[in-house]
């Protein structure tokens, strides 16, 4: 019993906090939650029906019909991420800084992602190659760029390993050190038709110094 009255005191304490102590409230597009570092993702069901019938309307009924949309404030640099998997378009709360026109290029550009890979079946695809592209020309975003330039607060991070690819000289930094071999995707590509290929292997070519 002293569980249980644990439980319900502190599912009263975050009520109240985010606006009601016998349920957490659903967001909506162009509404944000007061504290989101306590609720860190809230689904946006406007811009999922946006998704669902735009994906309809150009063919993507599969993926139309378990599509979803949230906005989530663990997201830092990137504007908004695709995961196909889930079927899950994330969108960075610090977009409603910059006005609606940027929360729907987003929006768009995520969108494309999942429709891209839809009409690719299982067949791996760049994130921003060809099919990208089409599917934001059908989308409506035409010459859409791969990467945003909002002045979103960037974290650099120290990759002081540096590896080779002995193919092509690619060189791949990293932050921790390659404990199992790993090739370069591009040459295995290239010559091995995707397949991981040992002539490929990365090596170790320095530590970089950490400033």
């Amino acid at each position: 019993m002293l569980l249980f009255k644990q439980l319900d005191l502190f599912a009263d304490a975050i009520g109240k906090v985010v606006g009601g102590a016998a349920s957490f409230p659903s967001f909506k597009h162009g509404r944000l939650p007061a504290s989101p570092t306590i609720v860190s993702a809230a689904r946006d069901f406007v811009l999922e029906g946006r998704a669902r019938a735009l994906l309809e309307s150009l063919g993507a009924t599969r993926v139309a019909a378990s599509v979803s949309v949230e906005w989530n404030g663990r997201l830092r640099t990137s504007a908004g991420r695709a995961d196909y998997r889930r079927k899950l378009i994330t969108l960075n709360p610090r977009l409603r800084q910059h006005g609606e026109a940027e929360i729907e290029r987003t929006f768009l550009h995520e969108l494309a992602h999942l429709l891209a890979q839809n009409r690719s079946g299982r067949r791996r695809i760049e994130p921003h190659g060809l099919e990208w592209r089409q599917a934001c020309s059908d989308l409506g975003i035409a010459g859409e760029q791969r990467c945003h330039a909002l002045p979103f607060p960037h974290k650099t991070r120290v990759r002081p390993f540096l590896y080779r690819c002995p193919q092509c000289g690619r060189d791949f930094p990293r932050v921790r050190r390659v404990r199992r071999g790993i090739a370069c995707l591009a040459c295995c590509r290239r010559f091995n038709r995707g397949r991981y290929d040992k002539r490929f292997q990365l090596r170790l070519v320095q530590l970089v110094p950490q400033v």
